[in-house]
């Protein structure tokens, strides 16, 4: 399965300023498959270190940390010959070694001619530490919408839509609300993705699913104490409830009666920082910088995939079988805006926000930077596509660009950009190309 994160790997590759590198992402996003296959594409050979598999490989690290003396362990270690430039040297699962990610500092100080990738899931990876300015990162999401076409042999449809001939998208209209659909279901978590290419079966996908957020559930036991266990447990498993509100602002009393901030802050970061969670500030000035201006207590969480979100949420194989495409409206539109935040999470390097008024009459779902803008951004579930709260911010605000996004055809009307949920990802191309 193609992964669009290979084209930043090549890049990391041919810089004259790279570091050691850091993959980080959520458990079971893909992290070790796609190091693995640049190693392949890119490099004549691959040394791959496991941590967790293999503990005994962080003895050669215990000593001291000097290239020259663990590289020649390695080289002895595999029976190889490690060379400069020319291997790529996996260190997995590191949030298992912390002498292996110390290890970094030395390696990007005194032999920058090694190529090393590390990698290991925020579970592990959120509770220690990497050598601050020693190392270059990367994140890694689940799947795409467009990742998921073209895994499932979609790559037609998938150049139609990287083409932005919107009179042949719009023919197209039909089909790629079905695939959008289907994609709702499935999710971007590649053995779901794995599953569904091989099966067509939504079933097999639940399954796999179903199984991710088990060992989820049971990795939470093995990076936390025991004292917060609970804790992390009740906020993950009141996600669907968060989300299905017609107001998606976080509230602690939904996790616990009685809950407050004081009780929940620590899980919560944890949650977040585990890249099991996105958390969505709120700002009630949407100027740039928008960080400056972001509400740390008035927030949105939602989960790292909508296939998952589904899951999660029990919703039944039936809304994905019937042509009325009931399934962007159920829940008040959650799977919606759930996709919406992945997609612009996956797709830009900039944060993302939302806005709100104090006295919460008006709010729109996200805002964004695109170059020297500030974009609001409103996800409707359907096909009925107004928009009080995107009026009053157009109206007090008027940007230069609006968009709203639905599964209506595109259009443009003077500053507001109706986009199809499909062209999500691709929002700073059809800037480009209506502006």
């Amino acid at each position: 399965m193609e992964r669009n994160i290979i084209k930043s790997l090549m890049g990391w590759k041919n810089s004259a300023l790279r570091k050691p590198l850091v993959l980080y992402g959520a458990r079971q996003v893909g992290k070790t498959w796609i190091l693995k296959e640049f190693g392949k594409k890119a490099y004549t050979q691959t040394v791959y270190l496991n941590f967790d598999d293999e503990p005994g490989l962080s003895d050669y690290f215990q000593k001291n940390l000097k290239p020259e003396r663990i590289i020649g362990a390695l080289e002895s270690h595999f029976g190889v010959k490690i060379a400069p430039n020319d291997t790529l040297i996996i260190f997995d699962e590191i949030q298992e070694s912390q002498r292996a990610k110390d290890s970094l500092k030395s390696f990007n100080e005194n032999a920058p001619q090694y190529h090393i990738a590390a990698a290991g899931s925020f579970l592990g990876v959120a509770s220690g530490k990497f050598p601050v300015g020693q190392v270059d990162s990367f994140t890694l999401y689940p799947m795409s919408f467009y990742e998921f076409l073209k895994a499932i042999g979609r790559s037609a449809l998938l150049k139609n839509i990287e083409a932005l001939d919107f009179p042949l998208l719009e023919s197209l209209s039909a089909l790629l609300t079905d695939m959008l659909k289907t994609y709702f279901y499935v999710g971007g978590m590649p053995a779901a993705v794995r599953a569904f290419a091989q099966t067509s079966d939504l079933a097999v996908v639940r399954e796999t699913q179903n199984e991710i957020l088990r060992n989820y559930k049971n990795d939470f036991s093995k990076h936390i104490s025991p004292h917060d266990i609970p804790k992390v447990r009740m906020l993950w498993d009141s996600m669907p409830v968060h989300l299905a509100r017609e107001k998606k602002k976080f509230i602690y009393k939904d996790v616990k009666t009685g809950g407050r901030a004081s009780e929940f802050e620590n899980a919560l970061d944890w949650l977040v920082n585990t890249g099991l969670v996105h958390k969505i500030s709120r700002t009630l000035n949407p100027k740039l910088p928008l960080e400056r201006d972001q509400e740390r207590e008035a927030f949105k969480l939602f989960m790292l995939d909508v296939g998952l979100l589904c899951a999660k949420s029990n919703i039944d194989l039936s809304l994905f079988y019937v042509s009325d495409p009931k399934i962007f409206e159920e829940f008040h539109g959650a799977l919606t805006e759930q996709y919406v935040c992945q997609e612009l999470k996956s797709t830009t390097s900039n944060p993302i926000f939302y806005w709100g008024r104090e006295k919460g009459d008006a709010e729109v779902d996200f805002i964004m930077q695109h170059k020297n803008n500030v974009i609001p951004i409103e996800a409707k579930s359907g096909k009925r596509t107004q928009s009080k709260s995107l009026n009053v911010y157009m109206s007090e605000y008027n940007p230069k660009i609006a968009i709203k996004v639905s599964l209506k055809n595109y259009g443009k009307n003077e500053n507001l950009l109706s986009l199809p949920l499909y062209l999500v990802g691709y929002i700073g191309a059809v800037c480009l190309e209506a502006f």
